[in-house]
Parts: structure tokens; sequence; C-alpha cells
């Protein structure tokens, strides 16, 4: 007779002690919680898009009729408009739900148990969890205090298993951009370099020019903040046209929805109103630094990103992040160090941003 395990016992070891990446909550969870009525949440914790998605989309996916139809498992048309608006080429683009999904899809295909992943934190948690699930070993190379990376750090802990560098740009949640010598530089050490520009709308700059140069690197983008996709989980990849076939080789069939690829070609077919509102955000990002220049107590960090990391330096972060939701303002808290007195504020609308500079003053000088 067979001796009944629990189910715990079934599990891979490493995948039972892995810790979840810490992900935000829905504004209607967050109202509740707090007590805060919902259409007086202002939600500054996700990096999201205040003006939501092209005022197109909601016809676009009213008119589709092929819901019952499986999507393309090869992606044609949306490698195609893709690889139009970044100006490649279809064998070097693919799409995933989310930049998540790729990230991990370069994870399972290339770190195996006991290969080394070079992470640069702070920045973006998935890198780390995706390696953890591979069981690899992630190699924290940490940041200086203004965020930037340090290379003659990274190539000391490179060596014949560091299988891929992980490098946010702008970096999330600092803000920080790397320069195109450094990236070039990561390049030249030659594991897998992955640079993740789901900011790049709203800083104009792009390691992709350097793709025909250098084989081993991989740039991500994404379509949830400029386009406020968010919730439609759409990211795509550019890279080497080998590195593309493999990945569409391994990634689950349909993994892009129809709800998705409509949201896509809306998306692309309205850059001019979509591109508009980033450079309203961008602006609003820069009457949002000035606002909280102006008050004591708050130390506010350069950012090319739709969102700003600001150290508190006469109350605990956390104390502040609570107080913040109490009156319906959301910002992300860490609780980790070196960001454990910092709180990372999305820019919203700006009525948004003068709510958080009056709560703020309130907070900071009773």
């Amino acid at each position: 007779m067979a001796v009944r395990k629990s189910l715990k016992s079934l599990f891979k070891p490493h995948l039972a002690a892995l810790n979840a990446y810490t992900a935000v909550e829905p504004p209607e969870v967050l109202a509740q919680r707090y007590g805060v009525p919902l259409d007086k949440v202002a939600k500054l914790d996700a990096n999201e898009n205040p003006y939501g998605p092209s005022p197109s989309l909601a016809k676009a996916l009213a008119d589709q009729k092929g819901y019952s139809i499986y999507p393309d498992p090869l992606q044609r048309n949306v490698r195609e408009a893709l690889a139009a608006y970044t100006n490649t080429t279809p064998d070097r683009v693919i799409a995933g739900a989310g930049c998540d999904e790729l990230i991990d899809l370069l994870v399972r295909l290339i770190v195996g148990p006991r290969d080394s992943v070079i992470d640069l934190p702070p920045t973006f948690g998935m890198y780390a969890v995706a390696t953890h699930l591979e069981a690899g070993n992630v190699v924290t190379v940490p940041r200086n205090e203004l965020f930037d990376v340090d290379v003659d750090a990274i190539r000391r802990r490179v060596h014949d298993r560091t299988k891929i560098i992980f490098l946010c740009n702008p970096n999330n949640p600092t803000g920080n951009l790397t320069p195109e010598s450094t990236i070039r530089q990561l390049a030249e050490l030659g594991p897998l370099l992955v640079v993740d520009e789901t900011y790049h709308e709203f800083c104009g700059f792009t390691a992709a020019g350097l793709l025909d140069e250098f084989e081993n690197l991989v740039v991500l983008r994404s379509l949830s903040k400029w386009a406020g996709l968010a919730g439609m989980r759409l990211g795509y990849g550019i890279m080497s046209p080998e590195l593309v076939h493999q990945l569409m080789v391994i990634k689950q069939p349909y993994n892009i929805s129809v709800a998705s690829e409509v949201a896509l070609f809306a998306s692309l077919d309205d850059t001019d109103t979509l591109l508009q509102r980033v450079r309203t955000i961008v602006e609003e990002r820069e009457r949002m630094v000035a606002q909280m220049k102006k008050q004591r107590g708050i130390r506010v960090f350069p950012s090319k990103g739709n969102f700003l990391i600001c150290r508190l330096t006469t109350k605990p972060a956390q104390q502040v992040h609570l107080e913040l939701a109490k009156r319906g303002l959301f910002v992300r808290y860490f609780n980790t160090e070196p960001l454990k007195d910092c709180l990372r504020i999305t820019v919203g609308l700006p009525e948004h941003t003068d709510r958080l500079a009056a709560a703020l003053r309130e907070i900071l000088e009773k």
C-alpha cells in the first residue's frame, strides 16, 4: 500500500522555498482596506498611465469578431506591426504577455541549476524571481549611492557560468538612465545582456542601435506604460533572429490573446495621441519634481521614467506611506534597503500632484 505524502512534499524544494514577487493591489482592494471612497483613490503605486489607452480601443475591441478563434501562434501581424514601429525586421521581434513573460522565457531558455544571473539592485524584482524559478543563482551587484551601475564590480563577478546580466533602463524603481557607453561595456563581458526598456518612450533613449554589433544583446519593451495597456499584458523583445526562433519554440503557443492583438493595432494606429500623452506626463513629472523640491524632508532623485523616487529625511517612509494611503493617495513603499526610507511615486494627473503636495506638507510639517 502506497504511503500517503503531503502535497508540499511533492513540490520542488527550490520552488517551495520561493518568496513571491510583491505585486500592487487593485484600486477596489485599496479603497476597502483604508476606508477610502473608490472615486477618491489616486493610484500612484504601479507606474500606470493615468490617461488610459487610446480612445479608439473600446470600439476596436467591440468590433472584433474573432474572439472564438485562437490567435496566430507565430504572431505574424503582431511582429510586423512592432517591427515597423521600432524600425527593425519581424524576424528580430517576439511578443509576450508583458515583459514578465519574456523575462521568464529568456531565463528558462538559458539558465539552469547553479548557473548565475547578475542582478543590479535596487531594480525590478522579476529578474531575481525568474532566476529562482529555474534554480539559478542570483548574483547581486548593488548600484552606488546615485543608483548607477558599477561595471568593474560586475566584471569581477562574471565567470563561466554567468548566463545573463539584467539591466533596467531607465531603472525601475530609481528612474536613472545608464548611458550607451556603459551598456557597450556590459555587452562586451559576454553573457546575454537584457536591457529592459519598459520606460523607453518617456526618455527617448534606446540600446537597440547596438543590436547589429552585439548578438548577445536583448532589448525589451512594453505597451503597459506609454500606451496605457497594463491590463492587456503586452510586451515585446528585439533581439537576434536565432534567439527569437528559439523563444518561439518554447513559448506557449497562443500567448498573445486576440484582445491584446486588437489593443496593439489600435495603439500603433494612434501613436500621435499616445505620444502626446507621454509628453504631458513628462511635463507633469518635472512639475512634480519642482513641487517636491519645495518640501522640507524630501530628497528627489532625477528620473527619466513616469515616476519619481523620493527619500524621506525627517520621517519614516513607512509612516508617510500609511498617512498618504489614509488620504486615498497610494504610492509604493519597498521596505528593503537601500530604499527603506524611500517612496516611489507614479506621475499621475495634475490634480493628483496637487493632492499629493498638499498631503505631504500636512504630514511632514506637523
